[in-house]
C-alpha cells in the first residue's frame, strides 16, 4: 500500500506520470538476481520503461516487439527495461485461462526464460511502490524518458494489437527516434490498451469469485457402462477433462481440488471437467458432501455398475485400474493425455494450455 500525507492510496486513485516529469526511482529486483534502480540505466540517453506481465494476452502479444525494440536500438544508447507491476494475490483464476504462467516471480523467470527476453524484467507485485508511483494504466504500458529522466512519451508501444498485423502507428518508435535526434514528439501521450493492472487491493475481487463458486450448484448423477464410454467419446466441441477417482482414495482426494482449479482457469475457454466416482453407490451422499466441498460444479458421475473391470474397459482399455485415472480428451474421443496415479498440477496446466484448442489467441506465425 503506498500512503500519500498519511492516506492510504487506492488503485482508483492512482494518476499516471505526467509528460515532463522526472522518473521516479526505485529499487526492484530482477529475474536475473541483480537489483536495479534508475542508476543502472545511468548512461542510457533514452530510457524505455514498459509495463507487462506474463499473463494478459495483450502484454504476450507485445513480448517480440519489446524485444525487437531493445535489439534494434540498444547501439543508439536507448536501454529497455520491464517491470510487472501484479500483484498475484489480485489474479482471478479465470484470468490466466489465456496464460500457461502466472505473474509470480518465479513464473517471470520461466517466461523471461522461455521467451527470450533481452531486456532486465523487474518485480514489482510485492509492494506496487513503483508502479503506483508510474500509474501505468493497462499492461503493456511504456514510458519513455530523455536523457536527464524526464518523461516525454507514455502510451502504447503501437496502434496494432495482433502481431500478425502491421500497426499503421509506431508510436514508441517514433519517440525514441525524435528524442535522439533533439525533436519535439508529435504524440506524446497516447491511449493504452490491454489487461487493468491487478493491483494488491483487487484481493477483494478473488474472494467474489471464490464466493460465486461456492454458490454454483454441485450435483451428482449416475453413470452405466454405456454412459461412461459415451462420456469418453466427448461428442462436444469442448475438451473434456476426465477423472476416475474415490472418497476412499488418498491421491484422489489430494489432487481434485487441483483438477476444480485447472476448470475454473479453462473453462471460459472450453474446458470441461468431468468426474466419475468408483465409490459404491450407496455411498452416494458421502461422494456429493465431498464434491460440494470442493466446488466441483461440472458434470459428476457415479458409477452404478457391480463390475469393476467393465468400468476400466469402458475408460481407457489401457488403464490397469489403478485410481486416480485422468484424461483429456478432445472432441470426437481423440484422447490427447492419459496417466494413472496423481497428477502433477503444473504438467497438466501445460499440456492444457499447450493443446490447440487453447494457447495464446495471437500465436506466433498466424494470420488472424
Amino acid at each position: 500500500m503506498l500512503f500519500v500525507s498519511g492516506r492510504a492510496l487506492a488503485f482508483d486513485d492512482i494518476r499516471t506520470l505526467p509528460i515532463g516529469e522526472k522518473a521516479p526511482d526505485f529499487s526492484l529486483p530482477g529475474i536475473d538476481g541483480k537489483t536495479y534502480t534508475l542508476e543502472s540505466f545511468k548512461d542510457a540517453k533514452v530510457l524505455v520503461i514498459v509495463f507487462m506481465c506474463n499473463h494478459c494476452p495483450t502484454s504476450q502479444a507485445y513480448e517480440n516487439r519489446v524485444i525487437k525494440i531493445t535489439s534494434d536500438y540498444a547501439a543508439k544508447g536507448v536501454s529497455v527495461v520491464a517491470i510487472n507491476p501484479n500483484n498475484p494475490a489480485g489474479l482471478r483464476l479465470d484470468e490466466l485461462g489465456y496464460s500457461d504462467l502466472g505473474d509470480s516471480f518465479a513464473d517471470m523467470k520461466a517466461r523471461a526464460k522461455n521467451a527470450h527476453f533481452n531486456f532486465p524484467y523487474l518485480y514489482d507485485g510485492e509492494t506496487e511502490v513503483t508502479s503506483k508511483k508510474y500509474g501505468p494504466v493497462a499492461t503493456p504500458h511504456v514510458f519513455i524518458f530523455d536523457k536527464d529522466r524526464k518523461l516525454r512519451y507514455n502510451g502504447r508501444i503501437d496502434d496494432m494489437e495482433n502481431p500478425a498485423k502491421t500497426p499503421h502507428s509506431q508510436d514508441a518508435r517514433n519517440a525514441i527516434d525524435a528524442i535522439l535526434a533533439g525533436k519535439e514528439i508529435a504524440e506524446p501521450v497516447t491511449k493504452t490498451f490491454g489487461c487493468s493492472i491487478k493491483w494488491a487491493e483487487k484481493s477483494v475481487w478473488l474472494e467474489k469469485a471464490h464466493v460465486t463458486w461456492a454458490s454454483e450448484p454441485v450435483t451428482l448423477d449416475t453413470v452405466s457402462t454405456s454412459g461412461i464410454k459415451e462420456i469418453v467419446k466427448n461428442h462436444t466441441d469442448k475438451l473434456r477433462l476426465i477423472n476416475l477417482w474415490a472418497t476412499w482414495c488418498g491421491p484422489c482426494v489430494a489432487e481434485f481440488s487441483d483438477l476444480v482449479t485447472l476448470n475454473h482457469t479453462y473453462r471460459d475457454r472450453g474446458l470441461e471437467f468431468v468426474s466419475i466416482s468408483a465409490d459404491e453407490p450407496g455411498r452416494k451422499d458421502k461422494v456429493l458432501r465431498f464434491l460440494k466441498s470442493r466446488q466441483a460444479s461440472g458434470p459428476n458421475y457415479i458409477y452404478t455398475g457391480d463390475d469393476k473391470y467393465k468400468m476400466i474397459e469402458a475408460v481407457d482399455p489401457k488403464w490397469d485400474g489403478a485410481l486416480p485415472y485422468t484424461l483429456l480428451v478432445e472432441p470426437d474421443g481423440k484422447i490427447a493425455y492419459a496417466h494413472q496415479g496423481l497428477i502433477d498440477a503444473e504438467q497438466l496446466r501445460k499440456i492444457i494450455f499447450d493443446n490447440p484448442m487453447m494457447g495464446r489467441i495471437y500465436k506466433e506465425g498466424e494470420k488472424n
